[in-house]
């Protein structure tokens, strides 16, 4: 049943915390923290990833990165790049899903990612594919995810006849951890009505 009213609004990020906390990864209170947006230190990994995607689109920095996995990279990315950072926003019943795409092609999306060890189809159940419907009206097709592990470059590619079960299973699941847990959270941009 479709509700105009926003009684959650995530982002994929958060929700990828929420599966962590699922999997045992990550204990409630860390997950409460990523939830009330409490500041933590970024990781060298996580340096790494966004001074990566930099060298990738804007070519800042480059030399800290083989130009070979550069390449590599660059070459599947749409042409003409249409914009960067694209902001997306799509409601699934009483939850807006918002967040950023890395790049926009004419019919094609694409999300920059690094790992240190990457599992094939590990993408399939993200979050982020929710940009797919957001950017429908966009004209496009299919959201592309890029993926370097700095030693090889992999990519999934996700249409708009993907299976969205696993992720609203989960988005269901932490809107009820959200109500468990309301009186512990403090930044309430997090429900609808703020």
């Amino acid at each position: 049943m479709f509700s105009n009213t926003v009684k959650y609004k995530l982002y994929p990020t958060l929700l990828n915390r929420f599966d962590r906390f699922e999997k045992g990864y990550i204990n409630e209170t860390e997950l409460l923290n990523s939830v009330n947006r409490l500041p933590v230190p970024q990781t060298e990994a996580q340096r790494k990833g966004v001074s990566f995607e930099e060298a990738v689109i804007k070519g800042i920095d480059e030399e800290e990165f083989d130009p070979e996995i550069l390449s590599r990279v660059r070459a599947l990315l749409p042409r003409p790049m249409l914009k960067t950072q694209v902001y997306c926003e799509y409601q699934v019943e009483d939850v807006l899903l918002y967040g950023y795409v890395d790049v926009l092609g004419k019919m094609v999306a694409v999300d920059i990612k690094t790992t240190s060890n990457y599992q094939p189809g590990c993408y399939a159940a993200s979050h982020q594919n929710f940009y797919l419907p957001a950017l429908r009206g966009k004209g496009i097709r299919c959201l592309k995810y890029v993926i370097t592990d700095f030693r090889e470059v992999y990519q999934e590619e996700y249409d708009h006849s993907i299976d969205f079960s696993a992720q609203m299973r989960q988005i269901k699941a932490f809107c009820e951890f959200l109500e468990a847990h309301r009186a512990e959270i403090t930044d309430q941009r997090i429900f609808g009505n703020i």
